[in-house]
């Protein structure tokens, strides 16, 4: 019966998936017409197999492939800087948040507004900021053109990017923080705990399921990071990302080298979630849930936290 009620969406993830995903990969191994038949010099029609061919160009940056290792360096700095950032400040959004007594719906909604703003129309905001005589230049009294090609475009990104999507990780993370029992918080106040201990021992320990998966999503929408650096900056190589570079690719028909960027992504993306999964331990589909006793795990967190005070004041 459980099959029986999977049936459909298995199907539909065939369609919608799996369908796509054979055929960007056999796409890649093969090439569009265009090469000329040495028996008869007559241009071929339809696409020819090449085999590797595609993901050696890529690899190796020669014809076609040029520009390859600029956009998964790029891709690699978004995610990694970006991320980064951005569950420093979603934790902190989400711990003033959950302290909010007073106020508590206007301060969730004016840190939740950023990531409501469609992308788009968010690119073209920080496009008007970041202009040579927009604001920013104006605060900061000083003209930089970040809009052009060298390290400033990667900062505009960057800075872009972290405005609207950590409040991403700030609303799951408020979300885990909901489920502490606030007996763990007063038994560790009881204790002589103070806010720097408490958040060590208690809140991220607690919190760190929540938060873990938050950070993998986040991750792998980071890597497949195109409408905001398209919009902002337009085809410049400081911002251009893999998905970007896949998209470049099949606008001048060369659908094999755009599925080979592809699936050279989608496997970039599969290793990054495997070993975040594996090192981390994500619990991307709640196999780790299993019910417990009322404030067993809060308990334990309790009874460390006490020992560990209690050392230090002996």
């Amino acid at each position: 019966m459980a099959y029986l009620l999977l049936l459909p969406t298995l199907v539909l993830l065939a369609l919608v998936v799996g369908f796509p995903l054979v055929l960007s990969a056999w796409q890649s191994l093969t090439q569009s017409g265009g090469d000329i038949d040495p028996a008869t010099g007559i241009i071929k029609q339809g696409d020819s197999f090449v085999g590797l061919q595609n993901y050696a160009d890529a690899f190796s940056g020669a014809g076609a492939g040029a520009g390859f290792w600029n956009a998964f360096w790029n891709t690699t700095l978004f995610t990694v800087v970006g991320v980064s950032i951005e569950t420093v400040l979603g934790v902190s959004m989400a711990l003033i948040m959950a302290r909010a007594m007073r106020s508590t719906g206007i301060v969730r909604a004016s840190i939740l507004v950023p990531w409501a703003i469609p992308t788009v129309v968010s690119a073209l905001m920080w496009q008007l900021i970041f202009d040579a005589n927009g604001i920013f230049n104006r605060v900061i009294h000083y003209q930089v053109l970040w809009t052009t090609e060298g390290w400033q475009a990667k900062a505009a990104v960057l800075v872009a990017d972290i405005w609207k999507t950590a409040p991403y990780i700030g609303l799951l993370t408020l979300a885990g923080l909901q489920t502490i029992d606030d007996q763990v918080y007063e038994a560790a106040t009881m204790d002589g705990a103070n806010r720097w201990s408490t958040f060590w021992k208690i809140t991220l320990p607690l919190v760190r399921p929540v938060l873990v998966v938050a950070v993998l999503f986040r991750l792998l929408d980071a890597m497949r990071m195109f409408d905001l650096p398209y919009v902002l900056l337009g085809r410049l190589e400081s911002g251009q990302t893999l998905s970007m570079l896949a998209s470049d690719a099949a606008s001048k028909t060369n659908y094999g080298l755009a599925s080979a960027y592809s699936m050279i992504l989608f496997a970039y993306i599969c290793l990054v979630a495997f070993v975040f999964i594996r090192v981390l331990g994500a619990d991307v589909i709640g196999a780790q849930n299993k019910p417990a006793k009322r404030g067993g795990r809060s308990a334990r967190a309790a009874r460390r936290l006490r020992t560990t005070t209690e050392g230090s004041m002996a």
